[in-house]
């Protein structure tokens, strides 16, 4: 048999850059490249191997965990159909992922990660940042993994890689099982060389099926469809993953039954469709709200109905609501003892399209739906042009952002306030063109989330749209994104502080306590006292971004209009007032309040909690 004498961790490089993945007769290589930061537990395996393999792209990044986060949004752009491998050194490198793997897991979006680890010969151990157990010898901070990793292994011999890496790949590459993939590398063995089989090395293409949904369930959820009287579709991540939206769009129109979208499956279909309700949840239109209400029949599509989509199991108050679920996971297929059709959404639509053939809801039904998208375009209208002031409120930022971007661009976002405004009040004209990590809701995401974006499709403008909050927890990747020569277009949005909780807090009667930038009050010893004197402009200047300060939305809409000619990353800074707030419509979201409180405003608020719990749901 012929053999490669390689290191283990030339192996890994030699092995990931000859992986390939196939849908629909289309080709393309799995691995874009290896994001990374070198120290002691990789520099010279992991390192060494990129060093002498430059055809498998190293990119430097500035912090762990922003790395994984810009591999994340490269695999939700490429409909997880590529991604990248991130390697770090032992210890704070590599737990500094953990927050992230959660993200991939979470969001279902592969990415392979590849930590050092102490010594497998252990002869020198304790060594730097190991983690000591007196009950074994057999664990390091790289277990944490475990719980966040769809597959875990620990390359204590060079040739379990053999094993190993087909492994990775077929859940890296799975639809139903994809997320994050850990393989700890000790640091001494991947050092080691071991004569491999030269076959493992080939060019291993692997296929990414559109499994068929089971013909006698589909047959039954064609019947409760024809039996319904108001069915609605609950459109999720997995029709944009599958390349679904033109077979949702024929369904709809064939059958008259309206859409609703959760925050990753906006962009399923476009907001002017007559059938587009928007946005569904605590997060959500009226009319997706109050269709979901009444509803008697659910089809959920690639969704695995977050809190958020079903505003805490109070959205579908039908008393003989039924669920269809169109899913290629079984976990989300079998959700509310629904009819499960464990399948691709665009195969089981367009083979649900048939079986509907002539079958159409009542015109009124149609209507009504119709009218609830013409009314809601005229909210956002209002909102976009509020005129508030002095300071503009988000919902005006958002419009002005919306007005200025094509419909291919994209606006990115993860955490704060900004997420439920966008999912109420972006206009999406494209699938790809409203990118949300809304999964895990991680602050820091968005400047890094963008890069990836950027990197997926350079001839889209990605609008990052990022609160100060968010800003401060994870900037540095704007330095990555100059390096690269990638322009992203982040607009930074000041509001003193953690808005969004702020204004939960003060919802649930707590004020919004620890949530605004001041400083402490001697006073009252709480942070009350004046606002912080924080330069968010000259912070993002200094990491190398133009920059662009407004004061008012007149001057925020001509900055928009000159980053459409800029080369480079740009920020532009707009305060806004936090107060001025987007409604919230026909819906809410589950937030447990003090039982007992000294406070009136904490005790009033606990008695419309106690009301509202009583609308939560079981569905058997």
């Amino acid at each position: 048999m012929e053999t490669r004498r390689l290191t283990m961790a030339q192996a890994i490089i030699h092995f990931l850059k000859n992986q390939y993945s196939e849908r629909d007769g289309l080709e393309q290589p799995f691995f874009a490249g290896c994001f990374g930061i070198f120290g002691h537990g990789n520099v010279a395996g992991i390192g060494q191997a990129l060093q002498q393999t430059p055809e498998f792209r190293y990119t430097q990044a500035r912090n762990e965990q922003a790395m994984v986060h810009t591999a994340v949004a490269y695999a939700k752009m490429k409909n997880r159909l590529s991604a990248f491998a991130c390697t770090t050194s032992i210890g704070p490198g590599a737990t500094n992922m953990v927050t992230a793997a959660a993200g991939a897991t979470i969001n279902r979006l592969p990415v392979l990660l590849l930590p050092g680890d102490i010594f497998a010969r252990r002869n020198v151990a304790p060594v730097l940042q190991q983690l000591e157990m007196p009950t074994s010898q057999d664990i390091s901070v790289n277990d944490t993994f475990k719980p966040v990793s769809r597959y875990w292994d620990r390359i204590n011999r060079p040739e379990q890689l053999i094993t190993s890496l087909p492994e990775a790949m077929r859940v890296l590459t799975s639809p139903a099982e994809t997320g994050a993939v850990t393989l700890a590398l000790p640091q001494d063995v991947q050092a080691e060389a071991y004569d491999y089989p030269a076959g493992l090395f080939d060019k291993r293409v692997w296929p990414i099926p559109r499994p068929r949904p089971d013909a006698a369930l589909l047959q039954r959820a064609a019947g409760l469809i024809k039996a319904s009287q108001k069915p609605i579709i609950v459109a999720g991540g997995g029709v944009i993953y599958s390349e679904a939206t033109e077979a949702l769009a024929h369904l709809a129109g064939q059958t008259g039954i309206p859409v609703a979208e959760t925050q990753a499956g906006k962009g399923a279909m476009r907001y002017d469709h007559p059938l587009s309700l928007g946005a569904i949840g605590a997060t959500g239109t009226p009319g997706a709200n109050i269709m979901a209400r009444e509803a008697d029949l659910v089809i959920g599509i690639g969704t695995r109905y977050s809190d958020f989509t079903t505003a805490s199991k109070t959205a579908f108050q039908n008393p003989e609501v039924y669920f269809i679920n169109v899913n290629v996971a079984e976990l989300d297929a079998y959700k509310h003892a629904g009819l499960p059709l464990t399948a691709d959404a665009r195969v089981a639509l367009e083979e649900l399209a048939a079986l509907l053939a002539g079958f159409q809801v009542d015109a009124a039904y149609r209507a009504r739906a119709a009218q609830f998208n013409r009314e809601w375009d005229a909210e956002v209208e209002r909102l976009y042009n509020l005129e508030h002031g002095p300071l503009p409120s988000q919902g005006e930022v958002v419009g002005a952002v919306n007005a200025a971007s094509r419909p291919q661009d994209v606006v990115l976002c993860a955490a704060g306030s900004l997420p439920g405004d966008l999912h109420k009040l972006w206009r999406t004209r494209d699938p790809k063109g409203y990118h949300l990590e809304y999964g895990y809701s991680c602050m820091g995401y968005e400047i890094a989330g963008g890069l990836g974006v950027k990197l997926a499709d350079p001839e889209r403008e990605v609008y990052v749209m990022v609160g100060d909050g968010s800003y401060l927890m994870m900037a540095q990747e704007i330095v990555t994104a100059v390096q690269e020569g990638v322009k992203l277009t982040i607009i930074l949005i000041d509001n003193h502080g953690f808005a969004s909780i702020g204004g939960l807090s003060a919802s649930l009667g707590s004020q919004g306590f620890g949530t605004r930038y001041r400083y402490r009050n001697e006073a009252t010893g709480q942070l009350d006292g004046d606002v912080l004197p924080v330069d968010l402009a000259a912070n993002a200047r200094s990491l190398g971004a133009y920059v662009i300060e407004t004061r008012n939305i007149h001057q925020f809409k001509l900055a928009l209009e000159e980053t459409r000619q800029q080369q480079q990353t740009t920020v532009i800074t707009i305060e806004t007032d936090r107060e001025q707030r987007v409604p919230g419509y026909e819906s809410w979201w589950d937030v447990p309040i003090a039982e007992v409180s000294e406070l009136e405003s904490v005790q009033a608020a606990y008695a419309d909690y106690k009301e509202a719990r009583t609308k939560e749901r079981y569905y058997f």
